[in-house]
């Protein structure tokens, strides 16, 4: 009888080893399953956004008028919002949405299409992948504009919004996103240089516009004159930061974490940049302790964004 118990005794100590060991293969399975989706998902999100900005301020020289855009009281071809949404319907950014989903940021672009007709020749196309046509006018421009909203179940998804021949459309470019941030460089150099001083966020690039003295008397005059001088016409790179997570139980238990997306350095000095750090314990208990990575780059506008 003693023999059986020792038998059984070492057989159950066997066995909780063993199973302890299938449930740290089986987490760390699901860890790396999640490390790579969330690899995937972010390099293919920067991918987008980042042809998009290259794409920005691009005209049409083939024209056989001069290209629509060229006109110097024009707006610019790059704009943002701080902690700012958008609805799918909405014209452009001119209605954003208060609501947005950990303080995340809202990127415009605008682009010179090329052909005639609904679709164009096909050779410039939009963030969603659909034709842009030439246009007699700035105010015609194509559009690529990337926000953060929420799914129908409640899941945060970075989308690409865009004007098409119906209306303005918008689908998801990934999902599972704590924060969206973008920071601008600013040439401040005179004459400009084309290189960036500076990185601020788009309410700083604001503020700079705001502070502006302008000449004219009407109100139509300072407006064309602010569109003339705006500080959104000296930006020549973007700062792009993604933060994502993973499923429900894809991070083994441990201390809840902090991510700064442009550095703790940045996260220091611009406290007011809501969504620039993240602190999981802030989050809903369901998005904690979830797989979690960054995602950042700075890309290069390959023209002007006047």
């Amino acid at each position: 009888m003693a023999e059986v118990i020792v038998s059984m005794g070492i057989g159950m100590l066997v066995l909780l080893a063993a199973s302890a060991l299938l449930v740290a293969a089986s987490s760390n399975y699901r860890n790396n399953t999640e490390s790579m989706r969330l690899h995937d998902g972010g390099r293919y999100a920067l991918e987008v956004v980042a042809q998009a900005v290259r794409q920005a301020s691009y005209v049409n020289w083939d024209e056989e008028q001069a290209p629509a855009g060229l006109a110097a009281d024009a707006e610019a071809s790059v704009a943002g919002l701080d902690a700012r949404s958008l609805s799918r319907g909405s014209d452009g950014i001119t209605a954003p949405l208060s609501g947005a989903v950990n303080g995340s940021d809202v990127l415009a672009l605008r682009f010179s299409g090329s052909g005639a007709g609904g679709n164009g020749d096909g050779s410039v196309i939009n963030c969603g992948g659909f034709a842009v046509p030439g246009q007699q006018s700035a105010a015609a421009r194509g559009w690529s504009i990337f926000y953060v909203a929420e799914d129908a179940g409640g899941e945060a998804e970075l989308r690409c919004k865009y004007r098409g021949a119906n209306g303005w459309g918008a689908d998801a470019v990934v999902r599972g996103v704590d924060s969206f941030q973008v920071l601008y460089g600013l040439d401040t150099d005179t004459p400009p240089d084309g290189t960036p001083n500076t990185y601020i966020n788009a309410s700083g690039v604001d503020a700079l516009d705001q502070a502006m003295l302008l000449a004219g008397t009407a109100p139509a005059q300072r407006a064309r004159e602010l569109r003339r001088l705006s500080h959104w016409k000296r930006v020549c790179s973007v700062k792009l930061a993604l933060l994502l997570h993973g499923e429900t139980g894809s991070r083994a238990e441990s201390a809840p974490m902090r991510f700064d997306l442009f550095g703790r350095a940045y996260a220091g000095l611009a406290g007011a940049d809501t969504g620039a750090q993240i602190e999981e314990q802030k989050l809903p208990e369901v998005l904690r302790m979830r797989a979690r990575r960054i995602f950042s780059t700075t890309i290069f506008l390959r023209n002007r964004s006047a």
